[in-house]
């Protein structure tokens, strides 16, 4: 198969032999490609095979240095994956992500799987034509009834049948309702599961607030290990009612959960003027920055919500503080988490620090791929 060549400069040398799975834009000279295409990459004495992509940031994503991905090639990788997820399987989890990106060798292929059903969401446009085989492979491999590919106007069917308007999963011996059908989230978020299992370890007899609580994982979680009681809030009215389902389905008391709807940033002043506090306040916003040029701006709103989150916390509580975002290094992060301690006059020791689990694995070659940063921080009293 002839292929088109795309000479790099050499200073790319060591990025694309160490695997390095982008190749940016700007880096590529003129060229007729179109989105889809299979082209060669050479830079210095490096060479890789990757998809070429029309639009965004990233031109080239690399697959392989030996050649155009075959069946064979598609398999083998899908199938180790899928290999490695298995701790998961014998610990009864039956929401993962089956497929995560650049950190499986599968640069801008993402899919989730829950229950029965998979869920497939490309990155990229170039890989449309072959999201039909791994579509096909991931339905033999695990065992699925369908796969689908998820985009924000709802999912197509790939494989088998399509699913239903819910489907209950397992998390750490609960139960979640997830939505494969609407939107691009699915009711939980997959990469925060040890971190949930971790609050319910230390939940018991507390009182719980759990900030951006989307469908209130964590706070089923701290309910489900003796919380006194769990504050869901969120922006998103259907969400926490989501939320009480959830709570429901688990048979934990209702009286025990409430929900309060609001933007968290107005709401964390309010709480502490009304004298609010909690023995454990969970923070898990959004990701604050889609680019570098929005860093600055991400570390300040994490350093804001902080030290609201922190005015909250009663003498010798807990602060559980997440960041999703992958342009605020770990470092970074717990540097606006201390500066927001600070703000609120608190400080405080940090008793565990979290990542990635096995399923949103990170490679050395691609440290972009972490993103996940999770702090829980034991509070003096004030």
């Amino acid at each position: 198969m002839s292929l088109p060549t795309l000479s790099l400069p050499d200073r790319l040398e060591a990025a694309v032999s160490s695997g390095h799975p982008w190749i940016y834009r700007d880096h590529l000279p003129r060229h007729e490609l179109e989105t889809g295409d299979w082209v060669r990459v050479e830079a210095g004495r490096a060479v890789a095979f990757g998809l070429y992509d029309a639009s965004g940031a990233i031109g080239v994503r690399l697959f392989s240095q030996r050649g155009v991905p075959d069946d064979a090639w598609w398999s083998r990788a899908i199938r180790r994956a899928v290999k490695r997820r298995a701790p998961l399987v014998a610990a009864g989890h039956d929401a993962y992500r089956l497929l995560h990106g650049e950190g499986d060798g599968l640069p801008g292929l993402v899919a989730d799987r829950y229950g029965r059903f998979a869920a497939i969401q490309p990155h990229t446009a170039a890989l449309d034509a072959h999201l039909p085989r791994v579509a096909r492979i991931l339905a033999r491999e695990v065992g699925l009834k369908g796969v689908v590919r998820r985009a924000r106007d709802g999912v197509t069917p790939l494989v088998g049948e399509p699913p239903p308007p819910e489907e209950t999963v397992r998390e750490n011996g609960l139960r979640f309702l997830a939505n494969l059908r609407e939107g691009q989230k699915t009711a939980l978020f997959l990469d925060h599961r040890e971190h949930r299992a971790a609050v319910r370890d230390m939940s018991s007899e507390l009182r719980v607030l759990n900030l951006f609580a989307y469908t209130g994982a964590f706070s089923v979680h701290a309910l489900a290990g003796g919380a006194r009681e769990a504050w869901s809030v969120d922006q998103a009215a259907p969400a926490l009612r989501d939320a009480e389902r959830n709570v429901a389905l688990n048979g934990l008391p209702a009286t025990a959960h409430h929900t309060l709807q609001g933007d968290v940033f107005a709401l964390l002043p309010r709480l502490a003027r009304e004298g609010r506090t909690f023995d454990l306040v969970i923070l898990d916003p959004p990701s604050m920055a889609r680019s570098k040029r929005q860093r600055g701006r991400a570390l300040a709103a994490y350093r804001s919500l902080n030290e609201g989150a922190a005015r909250l916390v009663a003498p010798n509580g807990w602060l559980a503080s997440a960041s999703c975002t992958a342009q605020v290094s770990p470092d970074a992060f717990e540097a606006a988490l201390q500066d927001g301690l600070a703000a609120a006059g608190r400080t405080g020791e940090i008793h565990h620090r979290g990542g990635q689990p096995l399923d949103h694995p990170v490679r050395p070659a691609f440290p972009e791929g972490r993103y996940l940063k999770f702090v829980i921080t034991r509070l003096d009293p004030t």
